[in-house]
């Protein structure tokens, strides 16, 4: 039995999930989501997190039964506090009679104290190690927060402390018809066709872009390989991109502002390649199993890098020769992309009986 069961006496039936952050951050936390689902199956599982995750919670019907728009809380930067909003949400989640409130938000010293006053049958997650007034509502299902430690892994391993088998670390993506729809209006417009383009995505968090002109850089080179270079984006990430398509010698095509979610992961589930900072358009690849190189210039890769290290490069923006770099590292995962294509070619022509020679 796990510890949540242990603690209840029986098994939760209102699960709410508290985790108020961005894009990124979400899909680092879908195996620990997964793992929930299968440990709870006929639970309603509400999700409550920033206002743009109702988009998130749509595409991940199997996880989440419920989206819950989180209005603020003093001392976390993520939301505005409303403090009206904020008195009033918590009015509403004590009258729902949560079983269990799962804290995924991270350490815990600003929000433990928030979620207890949900009135749950309990509250597991998080609670820090090195902050002199920490706090767990109930001190037996919380795990103390690990410093230094991948964000999937981070999470995994709070539910493995829960006694919750996790059935795998991959992240997910679902792609819907309506994204596939959007995809190939796309696709028509800018007369591109999947496997011969490339995606570049020059913006992220202020602060923590690579320079344009090093994008523009590496675009011109993959140009040169004959490979059409797609910039994306936010509309709110226009100038970057119109900046690095100002500085390339080559043309490319400017799709900022065009995309969805969704239909910016089918695009780049038809690229060859990814190269991007260390934002959140770097998880939804490694969620696609789409192959990248990202450039880190702040954050922590042993804590944001993609897992799978065979399909996903890292580049750390103090390394010397960083524009050769990333061209080398994207150069290596399209040759061999070709390999593996080359190989399944040949295995298939194999099968069907067919002379490949």
């Amino acid at each position: 039995m796990n510890k949540i069961n242990m603690a209840l006496g029986r098994v939760p039936e209102r699960i709410a999930v508290f985790r108020a952050l961005k894009l990124g951050d979400l899909l680092c936390a879908v195996p620990a989501f997964r793992a929930v689902r299968r440990a709870f199956p006929n639970a309603h599982i509400a999700l409550i997190s920033l206002p743009w995750a109702s988009e998130f919670v749509a595409r991940f019907p199997n996880y989440f039964d419920e989206f819950i728009a989180f209005p603020g809380w003093p001392g976390l930067p993520e939301q505005p506090l409303n403090p009206a909003q904020t008195v009033q949400f918590l009015s509403t989640m004590q009258s729902r009679q949560w079983d269990l409130v799962l804290q995924q938000q991270g350490n815990g010293t600003l929000i433990n104290a928030m979620l207890a006053l949900f009135g749950s049958g309990a509250v597991a997650g998080f609670h820090p190690t090195d902050h002199p007034e920490r706090f767990a509502p109930n001190p037996d299902l919380f795990m103390p927060y690990p410093p230094v430690e991948h964000e999937i892994i981070r999470h995994s391993r709070l539910m493995e402390f829960l006694g919750i088998p996790v059935p795998g670390t991959e992240l997910e993506f679902p792609l819907t018809d309506a994204d596939q729809t959007q995809l190939n209006g796309l696709l028509a417009a800018h007369h591109l066709t999947p496997g011969s383009y490339v995606c570049l995505h020059a913006g992220g968090i202020s602060g923590r872009r690579w320079p344009a002109d090093r994008f523009a850089r590496v675009a011109d080179a993959l140009a040169e390989r004959g490979l059409t270079v797609v910039l994306t984006g936010t509309q709110a990430e226009l100038l970057v991109a119109e900046t690095v398509q100002q500085q390339m010698h080559h043309p490319s095509v400017r799709v900022v502002g065009e995309t969805n979610l969704g239909s910016l992961a089918a695009l780049l589930k038809g690229s060859a390649l990814l190269v991007s900072n260390d934002t959140g358009v770097s998880h939804v690849a490694a969620a696609c199993a789409v192959p990248s190189v990202v450039v880190f210039t702040s954050a922590n890769p042993a804590e944001w890098a993609p897992l799978d290290q065979q399909r996903h490069r890292v580049v750390l923006e103090t390394e010397p020769d960083i524009v050769a770099r990333v061209v080398s590292e994207a150069i290596d995962l399209l040759n061999h992309a070709k390999t593996e294509h080359s190989h399944l070619a040949y295995s298939r022509g194999v099968s069907d009986g067919h002379h490949l020679g």
